[in-house]
């Protein structure tokens, strides 16, 4: 077998944790700790969390996108492939060597979405565009930390906790949808979208896309009014 070797290494901001980029042949993954956050050998669930976003968002015109959390780049490519060329899209990526990363070595895996002149990125935490953002948005996409359950920052329960989910319904139009990755389940998340006043779907989906692998868990949260 192909040795795994360290290409990188990234201090997650206001944490002592670590990013680590390895590689293996073709295949690159990102840790932190003894866990693998993502691989590009499976990203089938990252593809479907775009997808059932943009299916809703791309009803509209001039649709307005906000990615949180950028990992390997698939779920924005995923978007810009669903949209229009009328579309915008933001990215907010809190660790600035991730957005480094996708313009070096991971550039090639989903096809360079970040050169597409639809894409802004901001490298900040996508937190401070929730709280200062009014109706902007038709489509809010978190793919931020493991989901829910955090591991990487504890300033991610803001974010998905009571405050940060109602910034993110005040930062939708209405109609809008919030769509949320999530490695498990999570029934009092569940509840707190509903709370805040979304309809909520739960959306069980395979890491790879097909029939077989790791299970994780998509939330639509759509607004209303």
């Amino acid at each position: 077998m192909i040795p795994r070797q360290l290409l990188e290494t990234a201090q997650v901001p206001m944490s002592t944790e670590e990013l680590r980029l390895y590689q293996r042949g073709t295949e690159f993954s990102i840790w932190i700790g003894n866990t693998e956050l993502m691989s590009s050998r499976v990203h089938g669930s990252e593809d479907r969390l775009a997808e059932l976003a943009c299916r809703i968002a791309s009803q509209r015109k001039k649709p307005r996108i906000l990615i949180g959390g950028l990992g390997m780049g698939f779920t924005l490519a995923t978007a810009l492939r669903d949209l229009g060329s009328d579309a915008a899209i933001t990215v907010a990526e809190l660790i600035p060597a991730v957005v480094a990363w996708n313009r070096g070595p991971l550039a090639d895996l989903a096809g360079h979405p970040l050169d597409d002149p639809r894409v802004t990125v901001h490298e900040v935490d996508v937190a401070e565009i929730l709280r200062k953002t009014r109706r902007a948005y038709d489509a809010i996409i978190l793919d931020v930390d493991n989901g829910p359950e955090g591991l990487t920052r504890d300033g991610n329960d803001w974010l998905y906790g009571l405050p940060g989910l109602g910034s993110a319904f005040s930062a939708l139009r209405p109609a809008g949808v919030l769509a949320v990755w999530s490695a498990h389940p999570d029934r009092a998340f569940t509840g707190r979208l509903r709370q805040c006043g979304f309809q909520v779907r739960e959306v069980p989906v395979r890491a790879s896309g097909g029939r077989k692998g790791a299970r994780h868990l998509i939330w639509i949260a759509e607004r209303s009014g």
